[in-house]
């Protein structure tokens, strides 16, 4: 091959993914050859894939409409985490079960989407209208408000007025605990959702299923009008303006929505997770989300589902199968965080590096 095809390749599939590509197959291979059990760590890959999907899918609109990576997806996340709580609050799983055995969990999960949605289009429009008033440097912004939005829910947690046993602290009796079981809203509902194995690998379908449909949804907006008008405000403002869109008001729909999908998204999280972790817990959720996208292949300026999809499935996959495999080859030892953090860290740094300055 050629020194200019090799660069074309290069160029097609990204240097930070190639990378990570070769070092994800050799960490696979090592652990077939050393005897780890590859197919259970593929299955908890593919769960893990499917409750960081959603959340990841939270960055196309923010990069499209040229905000860049959403590292304040926290804003979205918290709602999410309100709309949950409501839903243990006001025992909507039993209600409804009470009514139609069966489909209360789904009850508690949609109801909680619900009101998680209402509450994140509310905050992502006023978030995208401040992010109008400081273009160019979005990406600073957006990291200072994500962590100030983790910190200040850390007051409003301790003193939020829930009464339900399930949420608040068993001895003082007020405020929202570390972790709250989802067992009796819907814990684990799509996790076990139509799952099924393929020899000793398992499938799980129905959490899979809500990000394959997500992804349709996100594609599908992005051909509408309105879509379209985001990627052209996003890609070229100048001649946006000139075609009579509004760069603004696209900015402010698309952080919108991509706020919504974070919090859809937290919800879909936790429920794989099992229970749901208040205050702090979130605080570097953004970071992971912004690598995975762009291990995929997306840039501070260009992304698409696919970038989604393939970037989840390899940070998730490093993340799961580096631990057994570091441990078993450096005995007494446990790198797999350190791995993780210069994989995370040094990817979004390739990806800032290789940003244009300047922003309309």
């Amino acid at each position: 091959m050629t020194k200019e095809k090799m660069k074309k390749v290069l160029d097609i599939i990204g240097l930070p993914r190639l990378i990570v590509c070769c070092f994800f197959a050799a960490i696979v291979i090592t652990a077939g050859v050393n005897g780890i059990d590859v197919a259970a760590y593929l299955s908890s890959t593919l769960k893990y894939w499917g409750m960081w999907g959603i959340l990841v899918l939270a960055m196309v609109p923010s990069i499209k409409c040229g905000i860049g990576p959403n590292f304040g997806v926290s804003l979205g996340i918290v709602c999410g985490l309100l709309g949950a709580l409501v839903a243990i609050q006001f025992n909507v799983a039993p209600v409804v079960n009470g009514i139609l055995p069966g489909f209360g969990p789904w009850a508690s999960m949609l109801f909680a989407m619900v009101v998680a949605a209402v509450v994140a289009w509310l905050v992502g429009v006023g978030y995208g209208k401040l992010l109008n008033l400081v273009k160019g440097s979005e990406m600073t912004v957006t990291t200072y408000i994500g962590y100030s939005a983790i910190y200040l829910m850390c007051i409003v947690w301790f003193r939020a007025p829930f009464n339900s046993g399930e949420i608040i602290w068993p001895l003082g009796g007020v405020g929202v605990r570390n972790s709250v079981a989802m067992e009796s809203s819907f814990g684990y509902l799509l996790n076990d959702f139509l799952g099924f194995n393929i020899g000793p690998v398992f499938i799980p379908t129905g959490i899979m299923l809500a990000v394959l449909i997500a992804c349709l949804f996100v594609y599908l907006y992005f051909r509408s009008k309105t879509g379209i008008a985001i990627t052209a405000a996003g890609s070229n403002p100048t001649f946006a303006r000139a075609s009579g869109i509004d760069v603004d008001k696209m900015r402010v729909k698309a952080m919108g929505l991509s706020t919504v999908l974070g919090a859809i998204g937290i919800i879909v999280y936790t429920q794989g997770f099992g229970f749901l972790q208040a205050y702090t817990a979130p605080l570097n959720m953004g970071f992971i989300c912004v690598a995975s996208v762009l291990i995929g292949g997306a840039t501070t300026t260009k992304a698409t589902i696919m970038n989604v999809i393939i970037g989840t499935f390899l940070y998730q996959g490093l993340v799961i199968f580096t631990p057994p495999v570091s441990n078993h080859l450096l005995a007494g030892t446990d790198i797999s965080d350190t791995m993780r953090q210069i994989i995370q860290n040094g990817v979004i740094l390739y990806a800032l590096a290789q940003a244009k300055g300047g922003s309309d």
